[in-house]
């Protein structure tokens, strides 16, 4: 999850005409030609933002009334966040912005339901993290339906090509472009376009389509880092673990909370003995504090991740089994 920081560092207020500007001046980035955007954002800029003290007062008389109006307050004054956040999914959404938009305004409005405004944490912060997950989501759920095509041919293609692949890898050739083209009697544009839903090819779109220049070969060959769906996976993992660490830090005492920052999740974590020092009690005790810590951690995790095991028995996270012993 980003900083509070990076939330506030862009004007909320310039965030819909940010969007105009930054879509319509890059071709790599879907336009927003829409109509009903434009309107859309020019609405929202009218909604007017309110300071901290007004806005843990809404979400105060929102929980213990259930004020609709202070919901609705809340809500609207924070629909530039969500164009803001729904900007940097862009690249992984080469589709209508406006689905991003309102998945993140759905995301908002969990937020609303679910903040807690006596637990210290800026409403913005926490909202950041629904939207986000929420367009995440989205992507995951909606990638594949996007990838496959909508016409029969597509369709027969999206089927054909990868079998075709190892098909040559079998024979000892290397499928490029051309090869593929012909042996399934397709436009060698047609491959291309097919790879990159497929496979996230790292194709330049403005390039011409031809395969007997070595420059422009290199634009339709596989990328070789991770798929779209993986690093999407991946982000939204993190933001999960986030936006739990984030939440239950505020019911962390003094002592597990330092545990928790400078110890368990930093890149330079304390020894047992310096945090002994600074709290001024045995190294035992210290131990014993990050032992419960870790229980409770864990039993936030399984409660709200529960398929939490499958990502702790892949990449061996921390808290699977704390600290090792160098930093004891």
């Amino acid at each position: 999850m980003r900083e509070q920081s990076e939330i506030d560092s862009v004007d909320l207020n310039e965030a819909p005409q940010h969007a105009l500007m930054l879509t319509s001046s890059d071709d790599n980035l879907p336009a927003l030609s829409n109509p009903a955007l434009h309107r859309y954002l020019q609405e929202i800029s009218q909604y007017e933002l309110l300071s901290r003290e007004e806005t843990e007062e809404l979400a105060v008389r929102f929980q213990e009334t259930g004020d609709p109006d202070a919901a609705y307050r809340l809500v609207s004054s924070n629909l530039r966040l969500v164009v803001k956040v729904a900007m940097d999914f862009q690249k992984y959404w080469m589709q209508n912005f406006m689905d991003l938009i309102q998945e993140g305004n759905v995301g908002l409005v969990q937020a609303t339901k679910k903040f807690d405004p006596y637990r210290g944490v800026k409403f913005s912060y926490y909202a950041a993290y629904w939207i986000r997950a929420y367009i995440l989501k989205f992507i995951m759920d909606n990638w594949r339906l996007v990838k496959i095509g909508t016409t029969q041919a597509q369709r027969k293609l999206f089927f054909s090509l990868n079998k075709e692949k190892k098909l040559l890898e079998s024979q000892g050739f290397k499928p490029e472009v051309k090869l593929l083209a012909e042996r399934l009697n397709v436009k060698e544009s047609e491959v291309i376009e097919m790879g990159q839903r497929m496979d996230n090819w790292d194709v330049s779109l403005e390039a011409p389509v031809r395969s007997d220049s070595e420059d422009e070969q290199k634009n339709f060959l596989p990328h070789e880092g991770p798929g779209i769906e993986e690093m999407v996976a991946s982000q939204e993992m993190r933001e999960r673990l986030a936006g739990i660490l984030a939440d239950l830090s505020t019911r962390l005492n003094e002592k597990e909370q330092v545990i928790l920052t400078t110890r368990l999740l930093s890149d330079e974590p304390k020894t047992l003995q310096t945090i002994a020092d600074e709290f001024n009690i045995s190294r035992e005790r210290v131990r014993q504090i990050e032992s419960n810590l870790l229980k409770k951690l864990r039993k936030q995790f399984e409660k709200e991740m529960p398929d939490i095991q499958d990502f702790l028995s892949g990449d061996g996270v921390i808290l699977a089994a704390g600290p090792t012993d160098q930093f004891s």
